[in-house]
């Protein structure tokens, strides 16, 4: 018995082009919808982990980033306050200056000193302001440290905690109700100021750095 094998070599051909076609447009179509250049493992596997080592190093980094924004906005805030400190401590070197004046009476020194010392609360006040929970001054020396990369290089910025109780202190006990007390407080104040002064200027050169690293995240 004789065996016949009918085949159809351009059809096969034909049915074979069809099927690597459809799935060259599966792969396209797919890439097309989501945007991405590899879809499965099986596009490009080499290109697939280095796509997900580059992609996990961008949140790191814009995690960084964010760190690194918020450290700006809690200095910004801390000068914030320093700025209206900076008024309050010359509304008291004003009193206090108002009182050497040899033609003022007792009674008005006393009411001097009430507004001086109502100041001098409110300066102490503001040695607890917080951001998001976080103490914007401290007392004695100290720092809050800022990450700003990864992946095996570590860097850091140092903000200052910054020692208002230090600055305020050095008048707590003045008394602008007699000549001779007005004199030490003014001295005193003004000591305050200069120290205050450089507490701005450090919070300012911290600013300035933070903003390169940002930069360069």
């Amino acid at each position: 018995m004789s065996v016949v094998i009918n085949t159809n070599s351009a059809a096969s051909a034909a049915s074979y082009n069809l099927s690597t076609t459809n799935a060259s447009l599966q792969k396209s179509l797919n890439r097309l919808s989501s945007g991405l250049r590899i879809v499965t493992s099986s596009d490009d596997a080499g290109g697939l982990a280095v796509s997900m080592k580059m992609s996990a190093a961008i949140r790191r980094t814009d995690a960084a980033a964010a760190n690194v924004g918020n450290s700006i906005s809690f200095l910004q805030t801390q000068d914030g306050v320093l700025k209206n400190a900076d008024k309050i401590l010359n509304r008291m070197s004003e009193l206090a200056t108002l009182s050497l004046d040899v033609t003022k009476s007792t009674d008005d020194r006393s009411l001097y000193q009430l507004e001086f010392d109502v100041l001098r609360d409110q300066l102490t006040a503001m040695e607890s302001e917080e951001f998001n929970g976080v103490a914007l001054f401290g007392t004695g020396a100290g720092t809050h440290t800022v990450a700003t990369s990864e992946d095996g290089i570590t860097q850091t910025v140092d903000i200052s905690a910054t020692d208002l109780n230090t600055i305020n202190g050095g008048f707590a006990g003045d008394d602008i109700t007699t000549y001779a007390g007005a004199v030490t407080a003014v001295a005193n104040i003004r000591t305050a100021i200069e120290g205050l002064a450089e507490a701005r200027a450090q919070n300012g050169a911290e600013q300035s750095r933070l903003s390169f690293s940002l930069d360069m995240l």
